[in-house]
């Protein structure tokens, strides 16, 4: 077989360990790069890996996150169908070599046994066209140290410590697996690398973080221990060329012949900082076994058009600035700086509690890092929404575009970075829904087109939703009388179409039930406690001539949008009346008004063939089965106890 192979074109990509050091730079240039390839990362989010590291990521269409661990077969096998994968690159791992001298057990299970059901899923599934193996120079063993030849890849294996033993072992079964099913692998074998985003319990981040704190550089023996570097934006260029040219069943190392000894590596530190070697390199006890060279023959790859093309000097430049300039984005990482770090000593990561996960749409950030983005800055819910957000310190920032704009929706997308989208915008009227019956098409734009364009670019960019609907698609009905207690549940058809406003609301609400990305919450006759609101309900009923008394569900906005903001990192979808629990008539709301705010507040009541005559459009009047909310926020009050607290206990005046 020719070492030269024909350009492969990939569609749609899985990578592995994809938050980790190495592959998060092949992520991010491949995303950059090949818009027309989808890009699948997974990663379990260990100590050494970061969502941050994929940040750049984020905001393209053809990137999805996935939170997942290579042990979980079922899950692998989902994905692989489900995304339509035709292409891995198994970066994921567990990789540094003292933390295998103590827990080589775990180096088993994630490097041989996760790499095998990678391969079975691979067999079963019958989707893959390329398979890289990500392995390591390590596999060798110790080069000899008179030697100018280095390793080619035809060498045998011959791995020294319990890490390299568990990739040689994956190997073999990569092999196996190419030579038994005919999968179509590839496996490469790398030398050092460095660069940004580094976890720091190897070598160069370490001693940099060190020489920052002003601490020793613990060096294992006596530091002539000799090793080649690489830098991190050169080797995601190897894979973009082994990836894209590499030939099936083949080898190919990733090196350089520039070799350093470790105390070579800390002096040239200790120059970057201005800082004596003498004082600052400290020998410590080695590593039970520490082989002291890897030197690899490097013309394989580099006959498929592979070059490197960072100095030295230029490399650890850049890495030192960039560590300098984000000392904190590991967090604690003490454990990782001891001169022997172990397992048990590493920070666990601060996104262990993330809720990211698979879930058909791509990805929910963790809590620590939500970010929302808000439609509807002008209007009354999304105004409170903001405010707050500022309350609770949650960062967010309000969308400038237009929805039905597709987009001005993806820039304010790449603009703001967001977790989350929360969609308060909409046209209820000018006053009121009267206004939809002659203006038909903007409320079609608005409420239909725009909701539609903001879900389904959401959805491609794997982001949730939360939509603020109406609960003003239903009337009661024999099944649901009035004063029955009987209240029409999130399942049930709507039934009210007396309004174009409604007709909207309920023809969309529908639509996005084909959208799992999406959170659909339904407001009735909201409420707040800032009764100079126009928009308030209970500001609207006071200011009229003459009321209607019919009992409602209503929503509290006071004590509902709090909740709205932990249901979307609770991750809730699907629809949920959004009200409180019961019901209240007008003629009750004015009563409190009148006991609590207006002693001298007075009103009249009319019925529907009275109102009939001073509207366009009928009114809906229902209650809504608030069950499914109580039960995820048992805290929930009803109507009447919500406006007690909320509203006129606040505004008491009398």
């Amino acid at each position: 077989m020719s070492s030269q192979g024909s350009e492969y074109a990939p569609k749609n990509i899985l990578i592995t360990g994809a938050a980790g050091f190495i592959a998060s730079h092949v992520t991010i240039r491949l995303v950059n790069l090949y818009p027309n390839y989808k890009i699948v990362a997974l990663d379990k989010l260990d100590y050494c890996s970061s969502l941050k590291n994929l940040c750049p990521c984020f905001s393209f269409p053809n990137f999805k996150f996935v939170k997942a661990d290579i042990v979980s077969s079922d899950l692998i096998n989902y994905v692989l169908v489900a995304e339509n994968i035709d292409t891995i690159m198994h970066f994921a791992a567990q990789t540094h070599v003292d933390n295998s001298f103590g827990n080589s057990f775990e180096f088993t299970n994630n490097n041989i046994y996760g790499t095998h059901v990678l391969l079975e899923a691979c067999k079963v599934t019958k989707c893959i066209k390329r398979f890289i193996h990500v392995s390591t120079d390590e596999v060798y063993g110790e080069s000899d140290l008179d030697t100018d030849i280095g390793n080619a890849e035809a060498s045998r294996l011959l791995p020294t410590n319990p890490y390299s033993a568990t990739k040689a072992g994956a190997e073999m079964l990569v092999m196996a697996y190419h030579r038994s099913y005919g999968l179509p692998t590839i496996t490469t074998r790398g030398n050092n690398v460095y660069g940004p985003n580094q976890y720091p319990e190897k070598l160069i981040p370490k001693f940099i973080l060190l020489a920052m704190r002003g601490e020793h550089l613990p060096i294992h023996g006596d530091g002539s221990n000799v090793r080649s570097y690489l830098y991190s934006e050169d080797v995601a260029e190897a894979f973009d060329v082994i990836l894209h040219k590499g030939v099936i069943g083949h080898v190919y190392n990733i090196g350089t012949k520039k070799e350093r000894r470790v105390m070579d590596v800390a002096g040239d530190i200790c120059k970057l900082f201005g800082l004596n070697p003498d004082e600052v390199i400290k020998y410590v006890q080695d590593r039970p076994f520490n082989d002291m060279r890897y030197f690899l023959d490097d013309q394989k790859l580099k006959k498929l058009g592979w070059q490197e093309k960072t100095p030295w000097e230029e490399g650890l430049k850049k890495t030192l600035e960039w560590y300098t300039q984000n000392p904190d984005w590991w967090g604690d990482v003490s454990g990782a700086l001891h001169p022997h770090p172990k397992a048990s000593l590493m920070a666990p990561s601060d996104e262990d509690d993330c809720f990211l996960q698979y879930t058909r749409g791509g990805k929910i950030d963790c809590n620590s890092g939500t970010k929302f983005l808000i439609y509807g800055r002008n209007g009354w819910i999304g105004g409170l929404l903001g405010k707050i957000c500022l309350e609770k310190g949650l960062r967010f920032e309000y969308g400038i575009g237009r929805l039905q704009d597709k987009k001005s929706i993806l820039d304010d997308i790449w603009r703001v970075q967001p977790t989350h989208v929360f969609n308060a915008a909409g046209v209820t009227g000018r006053p009121n829904v009267d206004w939809c019956e002659s203006h038909k098409a903007e409320t079609i734009r608005t409420n239909v087109v725009g909701t539609l364009t903001l879900a389904d670019i959401c959805k491609e960019h794997g982001l949730l939703v939360m939509n603020f609907a109406t609960g003003c698609i239903f009337e009661y009905d024999e099944s649901h009388p009035q004063g029955s207690g009987i209240g029409f549940k999130e399942e049930d058809t709507p039934n009210f179409t007396g309004s174009f406003y409604s007709k909207t609301k309920a023809m969309v609400e529908e639509l996005l039930k084909e959208y799992d990305n999406v959170c659909t919450l339904r407001v009735r006759m909201p409420i707040s406690s800032d009764l100079s609101n126009p928009r308030n309900f209970i500001t609207k009923i006071t200011r009229y001539n003459k009321v209607v008394n019919i009992p409602n569900s209503m929503t509290v906005l006071d004590e509902l949008l709090p909740i709205s903001i932990e249901m979307a990192k609770r991750n809730c979808r699907g629809i949920w009346n959004f009200t409180n629990s019961g019901v209240v008539s007008h003629n009750e709301i004015l009563e409190m008004y009148r006991d609590y705010i207006d002693p001298t507040f007075k009103w009249e009541n009319f019925d529907l063939e009275e109102q009939a005559k001073v509207i366009v459009a009928p009114r809906s009047n229902n209650e809504l089965d608030a069950t499914k909310l109580k039960n995820e926020f048992p805290e929930l009050l009803s109507i009447k106890d919500s406006l007690m607290k909320y509203v006129f206990e606040p505004n008491k005046k009398t």
